[in-house]
């Protein structure tokens, strides 16, 4: 049986582009472990694929997960298939141009084939205390390094 584990992500940006930081927040019973990290220049949606990547590359073995994300652009290339079609479809979105961020995303692909990761959409900036730490963390990331 898989462990399950509760996954909290954001990613904020000083700028768009401009220095960013992620936070992931991940639970295991009462077990909490807190991430971040930093990117001198970069998105606001680098940031959020980053926090999802960094959490679920934390995890010692493959896990079934629940992801909480405040970023339409995660949790809909999920939801929607998004992902899927561009990469069964050569990286391109409909209107035929490159997929933003393929790095990211086929880091994304391979983890998601090594767990289990349901993806729901939580609202940002409202009253959702681990989404609001995940937010706190990727700021203070950019604050420490500027």
């Amino acid at each position: 049986m898989k462990k399950h584990i509760i996954i909290y992500t954001d990613g904020a940006c000083s700028g768009n582009p401009g220095p960013g930081g992620w936070g992931a927040l991940l639970m295991f019973g009462e077990l909490r472990r807190e991430l971040s990290g930093y990117s001198p220049s970069t998105t606001n949606n680098r940031m959020e694929l980053m926090a999802a990547i960094q959490a679920l590359e934390a995890l010692k073995e493959p896990c079934s997960v629940d992801l909480y994300s405040d970023s339409s652009y995660l949790v809909n290339a999920m939801k929607l298939g998004w992902l899927k079609k561009w990469s069964s479809g050569g990286w391109t979105t409909a209107s035929r141009k490159p997929v933003e961020n393929q790095d990211l995303w086929k880091k994304i692909l391979k983890l998601i084939r090594l767990h289990h990761v349901t993806f729901h959409k939580v609202k940002g900036h409202s009253d959702n205390e681990y989404n609001n730490r995940c937010d706190e963390l990727a700021r203070q990331a950019i604050k420490d390094n500027r």
